[in-house]
């Protein structure tokens, strides 16, 4: 015999309403809500040094947020909510002060538990965001960066320790190992 799971779809309207007042965030896939895991030491720092850069650089009009601020993406007659490690914006376009949904750049640092999911299903929904210039995904685990451009029709380009990278959309040279300066140890950039 065998069993069928049965799931209870969550409204839309619903899950942005809820989670103004959680204490645990989760993200939105067409109507299914999933609780977002704590991220480790080495992946905040990796955040955290990569939007300190983004931060001190941008001119005022541009936003940039860390974790806590969430896109909404209508793709394929789908819904999603998202929370990206990084993501900045040159213009507000949203009512909601909780979403944005016209990012010029959005920033995922890979986890071994997110791999699969931003690499693939947040890829996907990301790149259809009409505003949205360039994705970067951050290894955790060893100094590696992947950037795609809208420009390229999202090919991918590859950065490692030694390299230095350019973010068009908001005019930045970024050294790779800048990112990573605060967990050297951590990703194999020095030896014990």
């Amino acid at each position: 015999m065998v069993q069928v799971l049965k799931y209870d779809l969550v409204p839309f309207e619903d899950y942005l309403t809820g989670e103004r007042e959680v204490e645990i965030r989760s993200e939105y896939v067409d109507g299914l809500v999933y609780a977002m895991a704590g991220a480790s030491r080495t992946h905040n720092t990796i955040t955290s040094s990569f939007h300190a850069l983004i931060e001190t650089h941008l001119r005022e009009e541009y936003r940039v947020w860390q974790s806590d601020m969430k896109t909404v993406i209508q793709h394929k007659g789908q819904r999603f909510a998202y929370y990206p490690d990084i993501m900045a914006t040159c213009s507000i376009l949203d009512e909601d002060e909780y979403i944005c949904t016209n990012p010029i750049l959005i920033v995922e640092v890979l986890s071994d538990s997110t791999e699969r999911t931003d690499l693939k299903e947040k890829f996907d929904n990301y790149t259809t965001i009409p505003s949205l210039l360039e994705y970067v995904v951050v290894s955790q685990d060893v100094p590696l960066i992947r950037l795609w451009r809208r420009r390229t029709s999202w090919e991918r380009e590859i950065y490692r320790a030694g390299e230095v990278f350019h973010l068009e959309s908001i005019a930045l040279n970024v050294p790779v190992e800048h990112i990573y300066r605060r967990v050297r140890k951590e990703v194999g950039l020095e030896i014990a």
